[in-house]
């Protein structure tokens, strides 16, 4: 008896499934977590924030609440990806401490009061809209968080050396020193 091609093929791919399928699922963290402590208010957070193939909403609720624009008060929705940027970032340098918030979400007053006192605030900042951190790690030296978030091409990489932190989006990929 023959077996139509069409058949043969899928057949084919059915078995070679069960081996393809662990190798793919090893690959991918089955959990995304990050510890992280706003300086501005003092809060901490760490929390689990993406579990088996999905966001948390809950967590991701804690961090916009954690990372809000502490001038005002206000809280805005912080881009998942922005958490995991950070959270590869951590990975890549291998740290498990909490990462230090210098600024997490800016509303769009606080960022024109800094940006009239300051020629390095953009005016249209990624902060604005919850895509954007300003971090440190304590024990990874600047440079060397400068670049690893560099290498991972993920977005914009400020390196703000004077003012002791690293800034990091999830817009255009592109670098410059403030």
């Amino acid at each position: 008896m023959q077996i139509p091609r069409r058949r043969f093929l899928a057949l084919g791919v059915g078995a070679a499934l069960p081996l393809v399928a662990p190798l793919r699922a090893a690959a991918q963290p089955t959990v995304r977590s990050l510890a992280v402590l706003n300086l501005h208010t003092g809060e901490r957070l760490r929390t689990t924030y993406w579990e088996a193939g999905a966001y948390l909403a809950d967590a991701l609720s804690a961090f916009n609440r954690v990372l809000r624009d502490h001038r005002t008060g206000e809280v805005h929705e912080i881009a998942p990806g922005a958490l995991d940027l950070v959270t590869l970032l951590s990975d890549r340098l291998e740290t498990r401490g909490e990462v230090q918030i210098i600024s997490g979400y800016r509303s769009p007053t606080t960022n024109a009061k800094l940006r009239a006192a300051s020629s390095g605030v953009a005016g249209g900042s990624l902060h604005m809209y919850g895509k954007a951190l300003d971090i440190r790690m304590p024990g990874v030296d600047l440079a060397c968080l400068r670049d690893a978030a560099w290498s991972l091409q993920q977005g914009g990489v400020g390196f703000y050396r004077g003012s002791d932190f690293v800034h990091v989006d999830i817009g255009r990929v592109r670098r410059w020193e403030g």
